[in-house]
């Protein structure tokens, strides 16, 4: 087969947690160089698939079932996770997940301690990351549980480019950020699939991921649902409806209209048959009696 091999090729993988399947036949590719995104709601299978790749599932009491994993046309399956970092691929896990009581700096190096090479190439690595987050560089003294949660995601992504990945594996990175914030994020994804490094992009803001995106997988119950260019997905009428939260003009309408009808809680007085509007407060009240 001719041209450079995916970044990532993931084939009829399932995998779960004892007899329950989180991901069932799951398929996707990341071109080399590119931005894939995977969407989908709480429980869908995002962050199984993700350790799943990165070989981390069974400190989470999982296990893959079946399928096959390949980085750069290598197989992963089997590896540990130490040698699919060796092997180019490194996540960023969902919280950040910071080593709180050691110095910035200290969380970088640890980064770094997967990587070949020689001091020069590790000092590079640094270079990078300060280029990427000077913050990083300004609190490198400082200890990491006393950043910002930004800073701490920025924190994390630092600490995973140190290892050099061919391909990025990011877990919800704009959650709990300020919306400034999660768009600095963004524009520090931009950059790094800029200097080369494919990225696979779980997140639940979807709007953020189709716009950093080239492609766009949606996960249903540990299931691909839908795939295609990002840009189709994000004008696709089921997308904008469930993950973006656009609807019509009608659906609007008759929401406005019944908060307008039904703006409180309503009984009927037993003795003249009418409704009579109550507070909410007066149905606790009576409770309490």
């Amino acid at each position: 087969m001719g041209g450079t091999a995916p970044a990532l090729e993931v084939t009829d993988l399932t995998a779960g947690y004892g007899p329950v399947h989180a991901l069932r036949r799951v398929s996707l590719t990341v071109p080399a160089g590119t931005v894939v995104t995977v969407l989908g709601g709480n429980g869908a299978g995002k962050s199984t698939l993700l350790r799943a790749v990165s070989r981390t599932l069974r400190f989470h009491g999982g296990a893959v079932v079946s399928g096959t994993v390949a980085a750069a046309g290598r197989p992963l399956d089997g590896l540990p996770p130490d040698r699919v970092v060796a092997a180019g691929v490194c996540q960023v896990p969902e919280g950040r997940q910071v080593f709180a009581r050691m110095t910035v700096e200290d969380n970088l190096r640890a980064g770094g301690l997967a990587r070949r090479g020689d001091r020069s190439a590790k000092a590079a690595a640094l270079r990078r990351v300060h280029e990427l987050f000077p913050v990083l560089a300004d609190r490198a003294r400082q200890p990491a549980g006393l950043l910002s949660g930004g800073e701490q995601q920025m924190l994390a992504v630092g600490r995973a480019l140190m290892a050099a990945p061919e391909l990025l594996l990011l877990d919800e990175p704009s959650l709990g950020l300020a919306p400034l914030m999660a768009a600095r994020i963004a524009d520090a994804v931009r950059e790094i699939n800029a200097q080369g490094t494919a990225v696979l992009l779980v997140e639940q803001n979807a709007a953020l991921a189709l716009r950093l995106a080239s492609h766009a997988y949606v996960l249903e119950v540990g299931e691909v649902t839908l795939s295609g260019p990002a840009a189709e997905l994000a004008a696709s009428d089921e997308v904008r409806r469930r993950y973006l939260g656009v609807v019509d003009a009608d659906a609007a309408e008759d929401g406005a209209r019944a908060r307008t009808v039904h703006p409180v809680l309503s009984r009927w007085d037993e003795e003249a048959r009418i409704p009579v509007r109550i507070p909410l407060q007066g149905l606790r009240r009576k409770e309490n009696r």
